[in-house]
């Protein structure tokens, strides 16, 4: 069933009205544009307002990233999706269990400790208030932030979300490719995709067209998201995109530019169920870097992101190809925002 644009309008605007969105929203259908629109402002002490060819964080949306480049690894023979941990990195980690695989990384069931434990905590900027972020550079800098820490269970016992597995999933690119996790993205996805307004930019030197994120300081006061956060972004998230990008990384995924047919199949895989449901009733799981939403025979696969001053989702409804992308600066009411839109295309 086509979307109804007029109707799809309305419901964006009525929310808008009920909850001031500030980022971009995007919708194609069938190889149509059928809705874009910029909200908000990139710099609000500038009043420099979001375009759609504004710069936005993509937090843990990036993950999606990091499972291709595991996967393009995995085409070119240099490693397994069994391969195990202790065999392709050569850091010591004393308590972990050596039965980690790259599958048990990839699908969030490795057991190892989190640095950032989302079970615990909520708030990613607490991280930074007894250590430095600007300390944090590489991905071996989060290494004393979980490396010594026992095993949570038995890789593979079940699924914890874990944003320190993808930390390692980014060394393994790294010491196989022999290149930084940020050198490798950029060279062997975004321009493969020929993504050429993202990147993985610092926090201190970020380019133009790109939105600040906001934290609400009060009512009418917000600060910038700049010293809560990590300087650069790394495997578990941080990367910037544009909305335009997002369009040629779906476009290049699912039409196996960046991985073969059969490598694709094992990423977009329902690989574990989260024991969840969607509002109107798809049951969700996970694939390798992705959601994986399934109601009857039909597959939808999301990518979410979100930190302090971000937030990001990117959606592919593969059977009506439909593509979904929403990029925020603040993060409420960006939820309620992609919520309303996720339960109109159903």
């Amino acid at each position: 069933m086509a979307v109804h644009i007029a109707e799809l309008e309305r419901t964006i605007a009525k929310q808008n009205e009920r909850s001031p969105f500030s980022g971009v929203i995007w919708v194609k259908e069938q190889g149509k544009i059928i809705f874009a629109k910029s909200y908000g402002l990139a710099n609000r002490s500038e009043a420099i307002p979001n375009t759609l060819n504004t710069r936005f964080a993509t937090a843990s949306g990036t993950k999606t990233f990091t499972s291709a480049a595991i996967c393009q690894l995995v085409e070119k023979n240099l490693l397994t999706f069994d391969t195990l941990l202790k065999d392709c990195l050569n850091i010591p980690f004393p308590t972990f269990d050596p039965a980690i695989s790259v599958h048990h990384l990839l699908t969030h069931r490795s057991g190892i400790p989190d640095y950032f434990d989302e079970t615990v905590r909520n708030d990613y900027e607490d991280l930074w208030k007894t250590r430095p972020m600007y300390g944090v550079r590489t991905l071996e800098d989060f290494l004393p932030m979980f490396q010594d820490q026992a095993m949570k269970f038995a890789p593979g016992e079940k699924f914890v979300y874990n944003n320190a597995g993808y930390i390692l999933l980014g060394l393994i690119v790294e010491q196989v490719s022999k290149l930084s996790f940020q050198e490798y993205v950029e060279a062997n996805i975004f321009a493969v995709c020929n993504m050429t307004d993202s990147g993985f930019f610092a926090m201190d030197c970020l380019p133009p067209c790109t939105a600040y994120g906001y934290i609400p300081k009060s009512d009418r006061e917000w600060r910038t998201n700049f010293y809560a956060l990590p300087v650069i972004g790394g495997s578990d998230g941080g990367a910037f995109t544009t909305v335009g990008d997002m369009e040629k990384f779906w476009q290049a995924l699912m039409t196996h530019q960046l991985v073969s047919k059969t490598v694709l199949k094992q990423m977009l895989t329902p690989h574990i169920s989260t024991g969840e449901q969607s509002r109107n009733g798809a049951s969700i799981y996970y694939g390798y870097g992705l959601w994986v939403a399934q109601q009857g025979e039909a597959l939808s696969y999301h990518m979410f992101g979100g930190d302090p001053g971000v937030s990001f989702y990117s959606g592919m409804y593969a059977d009506r190809n439909i593509q979904v992308t929403l990029m925020g600066n603040i993060v409420n009411p960006f939820s309620d925002m992609r919520d309303c839109i996720m339960g109109f295309l159903g």
